[in-house]
């Protein structure tokens, strides 16, 4: 690694930094010279800008645009685009890895950002990512589990009950915490330009090569410039600079087409019950309500409605706040908590409409976080999703870039992390949805989508591991002769809807001929177009475990796992 990776120095080097930066800044501007005349590179730049808080502070501004214009018609080996959790984070853990790695952010942190709650199993990663200590002494509010007041129950979840992996997380101000993430990175030696938009890709083919850029905000006649680079990591959220540019390829599902409407408290109660610092997630009729604590003494409250609902409340007249007040109304505990309390912010609303892509990943790119796909809120797996694939997609091209493993075995094993960790969630929060199956509906529901057999006793540690996000890092590193053994154990006794399980109680079946034996029944022509889609998923989620892709599996990409040890990457099952 580098010397510039240091993030300590002693005062001599750091009085010799600065005055070599002022010197070039100096030669910069009176005497028309450029950096690299003056032998300052970009990763010495942004060493200076990280030798101390107070020198980032004084050169932060000068290190920005000494950037953009180091930035202009350059390449990088990995170009990735947005700095929120999925950006920073594999950006990152790439930079760790020795490569070179430029990151393009539209906005200028801090910035605002909804989804505060966070699982689990981000703990591991911000620990890999060398973070963890940072973040656990800014002072966020710890998140030990969740009340749940749900379809006539109320019941709460304890991470960690039974297990040491990840017994708690936090709830956050986004603002500060991706902050937090691409300060870090930047600390790593990424190379960090905000401010900046990539309005489009150059293609050699099929395969991505380079990308335009302009400062964010500028109108149509400004400089445009451009950066080569052999990958490109799509981490731009819900923009989807890959898919809503170039792939088109993102689908919507009939379910999960939600509007979330919320504002901040003041002086709210704490929770009448739950583990410390826990997340209240509440059943009302036309949807729930998200009841989080925030270490600035604020309450997080949103409602999430079915966008069918909303749009009719709207049209008979109803204003934002009258839904958002009359929702709070209906839940006692909500209610009861908001009873001494105040609003002290705007309400702020957001469409939540679930979506995934066709594919992950292609030739030179992957997709990461929200680009990739998006998932209904009720389980707060967001910033999991987020991290987890970005951590799986550092660790493949990582070993690709090594010459570990071919693009296409890495990418395939990719594909088939992160889907199957969308697929699973998605089923149990559907299972949710219907409300009324009960607690041990929904626990039934999550053991039979983990990699692991369990007693009676302990479903609702399944559950806890699903939502809490640990069973897809125990996936990211299972063996293959275990999913298919599980997996396949956990198709013969699945009890499902609408079909005879006398035709569907083999373990020889996949999803794709599950879903034969049921148009062979007649049951899908019962179903709604969102049973119907359910079913797909459940198809996609066992098919993907299994290892049976939509297309054939390279021979080198069976058995594959992530491993963090000695170095992140790939490994073969051998």
């Amino acid at each position: 690694m580098s010397d510039w990776i240091r993030t300590t120095t002693t005062d001599d080097e750091l009085r010799y930094s600065l005055v070599g930066l002022l010197r070039s800044v100096f030669r910069s501007i009176f005497c028309g010279s450029t950096l690299k005349q003056n032998s300052l590179t970009i990763h010495e730049l942004g060493s200076v800008a990280r030798l101390s808080a107070g020198a980032y502070e004084l050169f932060g501004g000068v290190a920005s645009v000494l950037l953009r214009g180091e930035m202009v018609n350059r390449s990088t080996q990995v170009l990735v685009v947005g700095g929120g959790p999925a950006g920073s984070t594999v950006a990152s853990l790439l930079a760790r890895e020795g490569i070179d790695v430029t990151l393009m952010e539209k906005e200028n942190f801090p910035r605002y950002h909804i989804g505060e709650s966070l699982v689990p199993s981000c703990v591991p990663i911000l620990e890999l990512l060398g973070v963890r200590d940072k973040i656990e002494s800014h002072g966020f509010q710890k998140k030990c589990g969740a009340l749940f007041d749900w379809g006539g129950e109320r019941w709460d979840v304890t991470f960690g009950e039974k297990s040491d992996e990840g017994t708690y997380s936090y709830q956050v101000q986004r603002a500060e915490f991706d902050h937090l993430l691409l300060e870090h990175a930047k600390s790593l030696g990424v190379t960090v330009l905000e401010g900046v938009e990539v309005k489009r890709l150059v293609f050699d083919g099929d395969r991505p090569r380079s990308a335009i850029w302009v400062e964010a905000g500028s109108d149509d006649k400004v400089q445009e410039h451009e950066i080569g680079f052999d990958y490109i990591i799509d981490a731009s959220g819900r923009a989807g600079l890959m898919n809503a540019r170039h792939l088109r390829t993102r689908r919507y599902h009939d379910v999960f087409q939600n509007i979330a409407v919320w504002g901040y408290w003041e002086g709210a109660k704490p929770l009448p019950a739950g583990p410390e610092g826990a997340i209240a997630i509440c059943y009302v009729t036309d949807g729930w309500l998200w009841g989080i604590p925030l270490s600035d003494g604020q309450f997080s409250v949103g409602l999430v409605t079915h966008k069918d609902l909303f749009r009719t409340k709207r049209q008979e007249g109803q204003s934002l706040d009258e839904i958002y007040q009359a929702a709070i109304k209906e839940s006692p505990v909500i209610a009861d908590m908001l009873a001494p309390a105040q609003l002290v912010s705007p309400l702020g609303t957001e469409k939540d409409y679930s979506y995934t892509s066709e594919q992950f990943a292609g030739p030179g790119y992957f997709l990461v976080g929200d680009a990739a796909c998006f998932l209904d809120p009720l389980l707060s797996t967001g910033v999991h999703l987020a991290m987890y694939s970005a951590m799986v997609a550092a660790a493949s091209l990582a070993s690709v870039l090594r010459g570990e493993f071919t693009e296409g075995a890495a990418q395939q094993h990719y594909e088939k992390a992160y889907r199957q960790a969308y697929l699973r969630l998605m089923l149990v929060v559907s299972s949710l949805y219907q409300k009324n199956g009960g607690t041990d509906s929904y626990f039934w529901e999550a053991q039979r989508l983990t990699l692991r057999d369990c007693s009676d006793v302990d479903l609702k540690q399944s559950f806890v591991d699903v939502i809490s996000g640990i069973e897809d890092l125990r996936d990211a590193q299972a063996t293959l002769d275990l999913a298919l053994e599980t997996t396949g154990k956990a198709m013969a006794e699945w009890g499902g809807w609408h079909w005879k399980p006398s035709d569907l109680n083999s373990s020889d079946l996949n999803g794709s001929e599950w879903k034969k034996a049921l148009e062979q029944n007649g049951d899908l022509d019962a179903l709604s177009a969102e049973e119907r889609e359910l079913q797909e998923v459940r198809s996609q989620f066992f098919d993907t475990a299994l290892q049976r892709p939509p297309t054939t599996l390279p021979e080198d990409a069976r058995g594959l796992y992530v491993v963090t040890k000695p170095r992140l990457g790939l490994a073969l099952l051998s």
